[in-house]
């Protein structure tokens, strides 16, 4: 089973950036998004073979999630259930009949760190969410996480301690949800693998160089990861300024 994730910056952007031939080359059994930036009725894609499942945010051109699954599922959520969190489209749970896939664009606490309060909110919020799911049965987690978890994940780390998305803060929410439970599949994989990002500033030459971030995951049940059979960064996909994320899982 073939799972890719992908912030997309921007789907109407990314569409005329080639998004549909990445799509239907990789041929993902889920295939997750983030950032959609639109609201019902501004994209008709036709994906022959996927159900389509959307959330928008209230705020028109702002954040907004999606999932298209060939396996049509049980149930389908859309927020956490907590109103201060379900206005701006961040998430979407897919359940099925061993787990359940949860799409996420988790909050950015901005470069000045005016976010950062609410951005600690949400990560208890949206963790005790993850593990009432856990209860029931196996979680796959996947999206844009907006931290890079640690030094190996950003290449100068040093430079950026205590920035957005590299706060101790942060990076120490991420480090409880893997205690309660969880696998970030790239480095169960790679424990040691450097230079693998997911994304890059837009300014010049950056991506070029590869000074990036690696702050988009598939964060899995570790009652499932010895299903993981592979994990991939598709750093060489263009229209956005994150790259696709992969994860296979056994059957």
């Amino acid at each position: 089973m073939k799972l890719i994730s992908w912030n997309v910056n921007g789907l109407r952007a990314c569409v005329k950036k080639g998004f549909l031939d990445y799509f239907h080359e990789v041929d993902a059994d889920m295939f997750c998004i983030q950032e959609t930036k639109l609201q019902e009725g501004q994209i008709d894609l036709e994906l022959e073979g996927y159900y389509q499942y959307w959330n928008y945010a209230e705020k028109k051109g702002y954040s907004g999630t999606a999932i298209f699954s060939k396996i049509e599922p049980i149930n389908v959520q859309y927020g956490i259930s907590i109103d201060e969190h379900d206005q701006e489209g961040r998430v979407i749970t897919l359940e099925f009949d061993n787990f359940y896939l949860v799409n996420v664009y988790t909050p950015n606490s901005k470069r000045d760190l005016a976010r950062l309060g609410y951005r600690l909110r949400w990560e208890d919020d949206f963790r005790d969410y993850l593990l009432q799911l856990e209860n029931v049965k196996p979680v796959i987690l996947c999206g844009d996480l907006n931290v890079a978890h640690t030094e190996i994940d950003l290449k100068n780390p040093k430079s950026n301690h205590g920035n957005s998305g590299f706060t101790d803060e942060e990076r120490g929410k991420l480090t409880e949800l893997l205690e309660k439970g969880f696998v970030d599949s790239f480095r169960y994989l790679f424990p040691d693998r450097q230079d693998s990002f997911t994304w890059w500033s837009y300014m010049n030459k950056v991506r070029e160089r590869n000074i990036g971030w690696r702050i988009d995951y598939f964060i899995i049940s570790n009652r499932l990861k010895e299903r993981i059979a592979a994990a991939d960064i598709h750093c060489d996909i263009l229209g956005s300024d994150h790259c696709p994320v992969v994860v296979e899982l056994k059957k």
